[in-house]
């Protein structure tokens, strides 16, 4: 974790982004479903068929990590994706090949976003997910911070467009939408 870490990078959420239902705290680094769909002005860069939301930052070479946390959530998604990635249209297939690089967690089934999904097991105590992205490598990590445990890798990624971290706190949340997706700052572990 030590090693990952090292690489922390501050995010904040961008409401330019954020789909019209979402709530972001004031300061960028909270998103939770809110239920209604504010009247927002049209913006190129917001999604307006999924609750997703991209962080302010992008990155385009080089090693970055973040944290989430993920504590008391049902359903999430998050990971990161290329910048020219579709904001209007229905996203069907959340895959690499589409610019999407996901870990997910939804109906109690743990994975990566993949052509096919790659199942892991469930972890009952996951709280803090951290990403770990190698652009030059084309590496992206995940990790279960609180268990300093690696969870997936996906390797032999090409990314040839700057990267921005991805967030979805998910739509079918059992009516537990108001648990928000926090961007946690990243404390070293010893």
């Amino acid at each position: 974790m030590k090693r990952v870490q090292q690489y922390g990078v501050e995010v904040t959420l961008d409401p330019d982004t954020a789909h019209p239902r979402l709530i972001l705290s004031d300061d960028g680094k909270q998103v939770h479903d809110g239920g209604v769909v504010k009247k927002l002005p049209d913006n190129p860069k917001r999604f307006t068929q999924h609750l997703n939301v991209l962080t302010r930052q992008s990155f385009s070479s080089g090693r970055f990590y973040f944290e989430v946390q993920v504590k008391d959530k049902t359903a999430w998604w998050l990971g990161v994706t290329r910048e020219s990635v579709s904001r209007k249209d229905d996203i069907t297939s959340y895959t690499p090949e589409n610019g999407f690089w996901i870990f997910y967690f939804e109906e109690d089934k743990l994975a990566f976003n993949g052509n096919p999904d790659v199942r892991l097991p469930v972890r009952a105590e996951l709280q803090k997910v951290g990403v770990f992205v190698d652009y030059d490598a084309g590496l992206v990590s995940f990790y279960d911070v609180e268990a300093r445990a690696h969870i997936y890798s996906a390797t032999g990624c090409t990314f040839s467009e700057p990267l921005s971290p991805f967030l979805n706190p998910f739509l079918n949340d059992g009516g537990r939408n108001s648990t928000p997706l926090i961007i946690s700052p990243v404390n070293q572990t010893d």
